[in-house]
């Protein structure tokens, strides 16, 4: 159902426009940033070309010691009068950035500064001038090294488990059916607190609403890839038996009372005798329409399947809202066409329909593409999704009062991502470090993976000379040791917090205390909470 209001057209342009008019005077030389997204998508701005020798230089007022002394200061005083906000929040956002490491967020925010002439280093993104930061542990309870299904258990559930499960238990092994619908090892989530508090809950995401990271919060399953039926019978079990997620996701607890859904991923509610609005074939097996069955379970709510529709939403008249934007994964932000919604227009229309609702809400918001580039080794498409992901968390800063909203930002895991080498000033973050080359006197690229697909050797061992090879946004950056595809760090990843009971993000912390804190803070679930 689609009843156009026009308004919130107007409202998240408005918005997105202010930010992007704001910014630098906002933070240290703020890129700005453009609502839509023509001019991001040209390779030598998505790779910094565009720097000029004198803004790549030290800035003049670095080299006087007052310029330190009096940022440091700033640096004190804004911490000294930070007060400690003791609000309940009435709205908890958990943003995520899936396989978003440290190495990446400063690499994003040096391209972030390159891309409009300045060098870079001196740049930062939001959610880094939130007040409190933090570290979170991601390890499963079976693997050093963890996966985004049990992290997503962990920070959904508040309860670590085994790697590639999903809402169940450490009693569960893989792949086993009977244990994963056992409804004693299932565990309940944030989703499940603030529905049970009469709030209103969803999620966002750049992949697809079965994929790991927002099924953590919905989906009881000992196999993440059981995202429909037909995968369910790949992986040698009965669907009959073993739910899948989409179904899980439209008929079950929590799934079928989310407010807000969008991503990717169609055509797993589908079945295969027919073609989705992509021009692909459905994939389920069992000819299940699932998205038949929400429409019926969701009369007046609206299904969305382009940015057009999203953004021509009446949120004061519909019930719940559906984005469903590829077959599979959304695209990448600069391979999109301008039919994809972005990730902040997602966020806009999300934060505005559920602002609507008196008691509040809970709204998980991933920009889950970080990842997939980093898996390709692709960095400047890694890093573009991080700056999407950037823009999503200031917006949503935009359209929420401080006072009560909490907002929490971190990754899942990381990626063996590296900077290294002594690299100047406004060196191309993209490109070469030609100060330092290796023995060899071939110079190396200024960021690597250790695992990857691309060594760039000669057929003697040799490295290859990659000066004027690293311009595209496809570019697949080098790595040491030879893989398919790069994968997962296991260091600690970042988490940073604003608003209410912000201060309690502090420290190193488990991973599945995160949920925890944010119950605490908004006065829900089963635990102890600030109300008492």
């Amino acid at each position: 159902m689609l009843i156009e209001d026009r308004s919130i057209r107007v409202k998240l342009c408005t918005v997105l426009c202010l930010i992007q008019l704001m910014a630098p005077a906002l933070a240290n030389f703020h890129a700005p940033t453009s609502p839509r997204r023509k001019a991001q998508r040209t390779p030598n701005i998505v790779m910094g070309d565009s720097m000029t020798t004198t803004n790549r230089k030290t800035p003049p007022a670095e080299m006087d010691p007052k310029f330190w002394n009096d940022q440091a200061q700033s640096e004190l005083q804004k911490r000294l009068n930070e007060p400690l906000n003791k609000n309940r929040a009435k709205n908890v956002i958990l943003f995520l950035g899936d396989g978003m490491p440290l190495t990446a967020i400063t690499a994003a925010r040096i391209l972030q500064g390159q891309r409009v002439g300045y060098s870079g280093e001196e740049q930062l993104l939001s959610f880094e001038k939130f007040p409190v930061t933090g570290l979170s542990r991601t390890y499963c309870t079976n693997a050093q090294v963890a996966d985004s299904a049990c992290t997503a258990t962990a920070y959904l559930t508040g309860v670590k488990s085994n790697g590639l499960m999903l809402g169940v238990n450490a009693k569960v092994n893989y792949n086993n059916c009977t244990a994963s619908m056992d409804p004693a090892n299932h565990l309940t989530s944030l989703y499940d607190w603030a529905q049970a508090a009469g709030k209103a809950s969803g999620f966002v995401t750049t992949t697809s609403l079965t994929h790991a990271s927002p099924s953590g919060g919905y989906a009881h399953v000992a196999n993440r890839q059981w995202q429909c039926d037909a995968d369910v019978l790949e992986y040698d079990n009965d669907p009959n038996t073993c739910t899948d997620m989409a179904q899980q996701l439209i008929s079950q607890q929590p799934g079928r009372r989310l407010d807000v859904l969008m991503g990717g991923g169609m055509g797993k509610f589908l079945p295969n005798t027919i073609t989705d609005f992509f021009g692909n074939r459905g994939e389920r097996l069992d000819g299940r329409n699932l998205l038949t069955r929400w429409q019926n379970l969701h009369p007046n709510g609206a299904i969305t399947r382009n940015r057009d529709e999203l953004l021509r939403v009446n949120i004061t008249k519909v019930s719940n809202i559906m984005g469903l934007y590829g077959s599979r994964l959304m695209e990448y932000h600069l391979k999109a066409d301008d039919n994809q919604p972005t990730l902040a227009e997602m966020t806009g229309v999300a934060l505005a329909y559920l602002g609507q609702k008196p008691n509040g809400y809970f709204i998980f918001i991933e920009g889950g593409l970080i990842d997939y580039g980093n898996h390709e080794n692709k960095l400047a498409l890694a890093l573009d999704e991080i700056l999407e992901f950037d823009k999503a968390i200031q917006l949503a800063r935009a359209m929420t009062d401080p006072a009560e909203t909490l907002i929490v930002v971190t990754a899942d895991h990381g990626h063996p991502l590296s900077m290294a080498g002594f690299s100047e000033r406004g060196t191309d973050i993209l490109g070469l470090n030609e100060v330092t080359p290796a023995e060899d006197g071939v110079p190396y690229a200024t960021m690597d993976y250790a695992v990857g697909p691309q060594q760039y050797l000669h057929p003697n061992g040799t490295r290859m000379d990659l000066t004027g090879k690293m311009g595209d946004p496809e570019f697949v950056t080098p790595s040491y040791i030879k893989q398919r595809a790069g994968v997962h760090s296991g260091e600690d990843v970042s988490v940073y917090a604003s608003g209410p009971w912000a201060h309690l993000f502090t420290g190193v912390m488990q991973q599945n205390s995160l949920p925890h804190l944010m119950a605490y803070a908004s006065c829900i679930g089963n635990g102890p909470k600030m109300c008492g």
